[in-house]
């Protein structure tokens, strides 16, 4: 047997861990460590870099909303009235994540002008007795 064989492996300490390799939700980090003692003096099977899953607070998840509705008919079928549309939420927001917008919104529409006012049903009424 040669001295060669008895040689142990020489190692450096293990680093620190990497930070986790994310910013929020899971991820993973590393850490290292260097062969000390020249390769040459024997094998050295010794693993010089670990792995493990990080965990950091979820990441935010902001609203998410569908495509807006087509306009409604005016509500009014002459004169001065409002359409609406609408859109649905997909997703809440969640961990923080932006808010949702209006999911209604309302405009002003104006259909032809109404032809009668109150006055013009008293008149044909007279004129038809």
């Amino acid at each position: 047997i040669s001295i060669l064989d008895t040689i142990p492996c020489l190692l450096s300490p293990w680093s620190e861990w990497s930070d986790c390799s994310v910013t929020c939700g899971k991820g993973m980090r590393t850490r290292q460590r260097m062969l000390k003692s020249a390769a040459e003096l024997g094998d050295c099977n010794e693993e010089l870099e670990q792995a493990e899953k990080c965990m950091l607070p979820e990441c935010p998840i902001d609203c998410e909303l569908t495509e807006w509705s087509q306009w409604s008919e005016c509500n009014t079928s002459c004169g001065k009235g409002h359409m609406i549309r609408t859109r649905m939420i997909k997703m809440e927001p969640q961990f923080g994540g932006t808010a949702c917008p209006e999911t209604v919104q309302r405009t002003k529409c104006r259909v032809r002008k109404c032809l009668r006012g109150p006055g013009m049903e008293k008149r044909r009424w007279k004129e038809a007795r």
